[in-house]
C-alpha cells in the first residue's frame, strides 16, 4: 500500500479542481447567489464577523431579498480571492 501526504493548501486546491472538472463534466452551474455558510466556506474562514466586515467594506457584493435573508454573489467572491492571490516566486 502506498500513502500519499499533501500539506493542507495543495489538498484543498485539488478538491477544487476535482470539483470543477465533476461540474463541467456533468454541466452543472454553480449558484449565482449563495448563503452565509457557502460564502465563509468558499473564503475558508470561520467568522460570521470577518464575514460582515466585508460585506460592510463592499469587498464582496451581497443582497438581502428579506429582512433575515443576505445572499452573497459567487462572482464578486471569486473577484476578491483573484485580487488578493499573490504568484509564488
Amino acid at each position: 500500500m502506498q500513502v500519499i501526504c499533501l500539506e493542507e493548501e495543495a489538498f484543498y486546491t485539488l478538491i477544487d479542481k476535482v470539483v470543477d472538472r465533476v461540474k463541467g463534466k456533468n454541466n452543472i452551474q454553480e449558484d449565482k447567489w449563495v448563503s452565509g455558510e457557502e460564502a465563509m466556506h468558499k473564503l475558508r474562514i470561520t467568522s460570521k464577523t470577518t464575514l460582515q466586515k466585508l460585506r460592510d467594506t463592499g469587498a464582496i457584493r451581497f443582497t438581502q431579498p428579506e429582512k433575515k435573508i443576505i445572499l452573497y454573489d459567487t462572482d464578486s467572491i471569486e473577484s476578491y480571492l483573484n485580487k488578493h492571490a499573490h504568484n509564488a516566486l
